[in-house]
């Protein structure tokens, strides 16, 4: 089947049976577009469709995102997991309004130099808000593609995945460009699936080679697997009276930017400091953390100070934590805080 049969079923396909409902649909505004492709990086659709709206309400525009603080961006992006997108969209919007003016490029290419923005996101805010005849190739599209024509490459290979993008690239049509790109998306994240594709349904069953051959669940190929490791470490909830203790964590590493709670090595290192005084600590259900990379055990303790703890006790107490500060504890969980840490703290007794 030529690549302009298989663009026609597609598109075709799309205008009927595809997604036109989503919040960030039917605009060609950049900015909407960015974010939404930002939101939609590892995070499935339901997720997003509870924080695009909020986060548009608070910021309706780039200006307003470059102009805002830090914090604020990350208060608003808690619990969606992969803070340095949060980073990354804020550092962005900086650079499109200090050094564009305030509009996005118009090209794949020239988004593709913004921060944050890989090959594939650039090419979707290209094609749905300027037209541009490129191919997108996300973790969605991958599979769908693989599979249709039997690109059994190992993708772990950056030789292979180049040639997969030129393959892409060729499909793309002249015409309809946005329709075509959509219905991509749209099949890998409905029909297309990881398991058990629905290929019955498919508008590409027909020329798809893993469908012929039967084993559609074997592509994409991809052999270099991450080996996960472990990490523990013990948390300190320190309130005093309606106040608690909260530390900002570097601008690098795990959850970068965010107000957390402080942190030790293990428990001994934790009950080290809270042995001596006033109160006593008290152990909370350890938990598991999954991030992408490896799993995180994490063992919280709350130590409610006295109401009365004399002030020297407490200038002691303060000065052997990682630098922070009290915090009100009806204004945190207004903070930008990691989801597992938010948790624990409305656990905490009021």
């Amino acid at each position: 089947m030529t690549a302009a049969s298989l663009a026609a079923r597609l598109v075709a396909w799309q205008r009927s049976h595809g997604r036109h409902d989503l919040p960030w649909q039917n605009t060609r505004d950049p900015y909407r577009v960015w974010l939404s492709e930002i939101m939609l990086q590892q995070t499935q659709v339901s997720t997003v469709l509870a924080y695009y709206p909020r986060f548009l309400q608070r910021f309706p525009d780039v200006a307003s995102l470059a102009a805002a603080p830090q914090d604020d961006v990350l208060a608003l992006w808690s619990g969606l997991g992969y803070y340095s997108r949060a980073r990354n969209l804020h550092r962005c919007a900086q650079v499109v309004v200090a050094e564009h003016g305030g509009a996005f490029p118009r090209s794949s290419s020239a988004l593709a130099e913004l921060p944050g923005i890989g090959r594939s996101t650039a090419a979707a805010i290209a094609a749905f808000c300027f037209g541009e005849q490129v191919a997108i190739l996300d973790g969605n599209v991958k599979r769908v593609l693989t599979r249709v024509l039997g690109f059994g490459d190992d993708l772990a290979e950056p030789r292979h995945e180049r040639a997969l993008w030129q393959q892409a690239q060729a499909l793309v049509p002249a015409q309809d460009v946005e329709a075509y790109t959509q219905g991509l998306m749209d099949l890998g994240a409905t029909l297309c699936s990881a398991r058990r594709p629905a290929c019955l349904l498919c508008p590409w069953a027909e020329p798809c080679v893993a469908r012929a051959a039967g084993e559609p669940e074997a592509y994409p190929v991809k052999t270099r697997k991450l080996k996960r490791g472990q990490r523990s470490n013990s948390l300190l909830l320190l309130t005093r009276a309606d106040q608690l203790w909260l530390v900002q964590r570097p601008q690098t590493g795990v959850w970068a930017g965010l107000w957390s709670v402080p942190d030790f090595e293990d428990d001994d290192a934790l009950l080290a400091l809270t042995s001596q005084g006033p109160g006593q600590a008290q152990p909370w259900p350890a938990l598991t953390h999954v991030l992408t990379h490896f799993d995180w055990r994490l063992k919280p303790w709350h130590w409610a100070l006295p109401a009365r703890t004399a002030a020297a006790a407490r200038q002691r107490i303060e000065a052997a934590l990682p630098a922070g500060r009290w915090h009100a504890r009806s204004d945190v969980l207004a903070l930008g805080l990691p989801a597992p840490v938010r948790r624990l703290i409305e656990q905490l007794p009021a």
